[in-house]
């Protein structure tokens, strides 16, 4: 089965927390503080993979946690970073978050995004001496990793798309064309998932060809699975609209997927179009003209046959148009970043003394500040400094 939308949890690391520690050394009976700091937390990556077709790796309910960084140790040893983890997903693969915002668009093969950052890791007591304040016996807590549910959709990266009614003989041109071999059959509806091949050109050109599950009235109001289906069509750069010959009255039948096109939107019905007049071995006096500027040519086929195939071939190397170059970043790597919310910075820090814990900056509400120092460690009867009240956990 074809997947092509999933839902998972992902968690960044938290941050290492900072050492409280000071030097102990047979001739240094007053050593000063050496605290190391807290590694960062590891990143939740996702990274597109072109050998990758579907999502069907994340189809159970999954959720992906990030290592966190390594606390501080005294002699100023500074925690290791946390592992990151990375995900590989399809080529195409759009990100978005529980409000169904885009967060990244993994257009091109390579593209990666940073969904989850590792949290930051604690500074060790070292950082806090200053001339008046030469022996701080407190340390920074490291700072919790990102976290949230994503949906992950993917929309498939093909040259050129076959569109049609259900039956028209999609299944059968790709298998003429390219290297694919769908299922084929004498009734509607035979393709119920896209499906991509290749298909070659005498000069080693190759082109990515995209069978769609056949469109019915209604289809851009999400009947059928009409949504599923047209959202496979956005990524290509021409249509190629076959049509049954034998059935007839081919103008009305290019006009009602049109129709299903121009509704769904997105720029579908502004793609440039084939118009091919296939079955021409059952209907040999079909015809089909139109003065569509959208309609770059009309070829006449018969997948039982073979007739026009080459020509049709021919047709998509000539006229499909040629793939954008996708912007690189510094290291090398395709960054298709679309939307990032980033959230906002924590309004108070937390620091471990030699006696418990201080907060510091302006609280939260009472539940949130026991989570948050329960997750930096803090136990049942731990004393809390909050500004001049010291209270216990």
């Amino acid at each position: 089965m074809f997947h092509d939308r999933a839902r998972i949890r992902v968690e960044a690391g938290r941050g290492g927390h900072g050492a409280l520690s000071f030097r102990r050394e047979k001739y240094v009976p007053k050593g000063g503080p050496d605290g190391g700091d807290g590694g960062r937390g590891g990143d939740v990556v996702l990274v597109s993979d072109p050998d990758l077709r579907d999502l069907g790796r994340y189809q159970a309910p999954r959720s992906y946690r990030a290592d966190r960084g390594g606390h501080g140790q005294g002699a100023g040893k500074h925690g290791a970073a946390g592992e990151d983890v990375v995900l590989r997903v399809p080529a195409g693969t759009q990100v978005l978050d529980e409000e169904e915002r885009l967060i990244a668009d993994l257009a091109a093969p390579g593209s990666r995004v940073v969904v989850a950052r590792g949290g930051a890791g604690g500074r060790g007591n070292r950082r806090f001496a200053t001339p008046t304040r030469r022996a701080p016996r407190f340390a920074e807590v490291g700072q919790p990793g990102e976290e949230g549910e994503l949906q992950l959709r993917l929309k498939l990266l093909a040259d050129a798309a076959l569109v049609g009614l259900p039956n028209a003989g999609k299944s059968s041109l790709l298998r003429r064309i390219s290297n694919a071999k769908p299922k084929v059959a004498e009734y509607p509806f035979t393709t119920l998932s896209p499906v991509l091949g290749t298909v070659e050109a005498p000069d080693g050109r190759q082109l990515i060809v995209a069978d769609v599950p056949g469109l019915i009235e209604g289809a851009s109001e999400g009947i059928g699975l009409g949504h599923e289906f047209l959202a496979h069509l956005e990524r290509a750069r021409l249509l190629v609209h076959v049509i049954d010959a034998s059935e007839g009255d081919a103008a009305e039948r290019f006009a009602m997927i049109d129709r299903e096109l121009g509704a769904y939107g997105a720029g579908l019905n502004a793609l440039p179009q084939i118009v091919v007049l296939n079955k021409i071995d059952i209907a040999q006096e079909a015809e089909f003209s139109t003065d569509d500027r959208r309609v770059l040519r009309v070829v006449r086929t018969s997948a039982a046959t073979g007739a026009g195939i080459d020509e049709l071939k021919r047709a998509l190397f000539e006229l499909c148009p040629a793939a954008p170059e996708p912007e690189k970043t510094e290291d090398g790597l395709v960054d298709y970043l679309v939307y990032r919310p980033r959230p906002t910075g924590a309004a108070y820090r937390i620091f471990r003394t030699d006696r418990g814990f201080r907060v510091v900056g302006t609280l939260p509400e009472r539940e949130e500040l026991e989570e948050a120092l329960r997750a930096a460690g803090a136990k049942a009867g731990a004393e809390v400094e909050l500004g001049d009240e010291t209270v216990t956990l």
